[in-house]
């Protein structure tokens, strides 16, 4: 720590102070202690005979006063030195006060520019300690608050457009403008279907924010995850031949069992293969595949569809993202399809992740085959 003019100027004056106190001090003693000595017989004797027996070397000491005077100064030099370090630390303390106000002012990029030597050192690494906890928690309530703000927008963005049509065609309705009832019922039709898109949305951000929290609980049983993929493609297959494609399930394996909540796990499969029907447009087929490797099962879900583009994969499982060369009227579902696949395979202790090229576009999901932790049944 760099000391100022002014500090070192204190603590010059400590010193000088300090000596002329004790200087002062000791001189009153000694006067006191000559008159005391020279008024009582016996301890003049005592001091004569102490002088006799005390010698340095082979020369006797004859004067008490400089042995007295010698201990004099040593102690006078522990309190001087004791006096400046305390006064040293004091200045250290007030450096370091000073530092903090800055940092507290709003400067939390700063941090104290000097080491010092024992617990004052322990003090400035707690202040880091302590600053760096705190802005690491201020961002993250500000990410969670601009999360919060980009969840409402896109909400309110989602549920406003069905929301103008439904009010838009029973206006017509109810204003009576419509010419047959053909075209009533075609208003009517357009409202409900609308109405329906409202429903989808908010039921999947009821599951998106049930299963982003860690503390969701999990329905665990036993089943087999072949058996359940095969069940899941045979649901699939009237979507799929009315989208010309083909679902096909492989497994090396005959059977594969393993602990899961299958209400939720069923959830996820059918976003993903929700998807590569929808997206998939143009691709023959979706192939599943699970293998048992070790104490987890790896699941992918391909189809031959589009290629991801590259910039978009890494932002696929992001809650309201939808790559915007496959949005269309007829495809645009909620975006939260993926992001609420993610978490609940995250709730499984699993993760999953996407790859894409020009010849297969791949979901890959590794899920452990026995839950670790106990988790509440609801």
């Amino acid at each position: 720590m760099k000391l100022t003019r002014k500090e070192k100027s204190e603590l010059i004056f400590e010193g000088f102070i300090t000596v002329g106190l004790i200087y002062l001090l000791y001189l009153a003693v000694l006067i006191i202690f000559e008159r005391f000595v020279y008024t009582s017989p016996d301890l003049v004797n005592n001091i004569w005979i102490f002088k006799n027996s005390f010698t340095i070397g082979e020369r006797q000491v004859h004067s008490y006063k400089l042995i007295f005077v010698t201990l004099l100064v040593i102690v006078a030099m522990i309190v001087l030195f004791w006096r400046l370090k305390r006064r040293y630390k004091q200045m250290q303390l007030r450096h370091v006060i000073s530092e903090l106000h800055y940092i507290a002012e709003g400067h939390y990029d700063h941090r104290i520019p000097f080491e010092l030597s024992g617990d004052m050192n322990k003090v400035i690494d707690s202040i880091h300690v302590l600053v760096d906890s705190t802005v690491s928690a201020m961002e993250e309530e500000r990410k969670i608050e601009q999360s919060k703000d980009e969840l409402i927008t896109n909400v309110s963005h989602d549920i406003r457009t069905p929301l103008t049509s439904i009010i838009g065609y029973l206006g017509l309705i109810e204003d009576k403008q419509y010419q047959s009832q053909e075209e009533l019922l075609k208003y009517t039709h357009t409202a409900y279907i609308k109405a329906k898109q409202m429903k989808i949305l908010v039921e999947d951000l009821f599951e998106y924010t049930k299963v982003r929290q860690h503390t969701t609980p999990l329905n665990l049983t036993q089943f087999d995850m072949v058996k359940l993929l095969e069940q899941l493609a045979a649901d699939f297959e009237l979507d799929a031949k009315k989208k010309n494609m083909v679902i096909e399930v492989i497994q090396p394996d005959s059977e594969i069992m393993m602990e899961a909540d299958t209400e939720k796990i069923v959830r996820v499969f059918n976003n993903l293969i929700s998807n590569a029907l929808k997206y998939g447009v143009g691709g023959k087929k979706i192939t599943i595949e699970a293998q048992k490797v070790g104490k987890e099962v790896i699941i992918s879900v391909s189809n031959d569809g589009p290629e991801i583009p590259e910039a978009s994969l890494n932002q696929l499982f992001d809650r309201f993202y939808r790559v915007e060369e496959s949005r269309s009227q007829e495809t645009g579902g909620t975006g939260l399809g993926l992001a609420i696949a993610q978490s609940i395979v995250a709730l499984h202790g699993g993760y999953i992740y996407a790859k894409s090229d020009k010849e297969l576009t791949r979901f890959v999901l590794h899920l452990p085959l026995k839950q670790v932790q106990n988790s509440e049944t609801k």
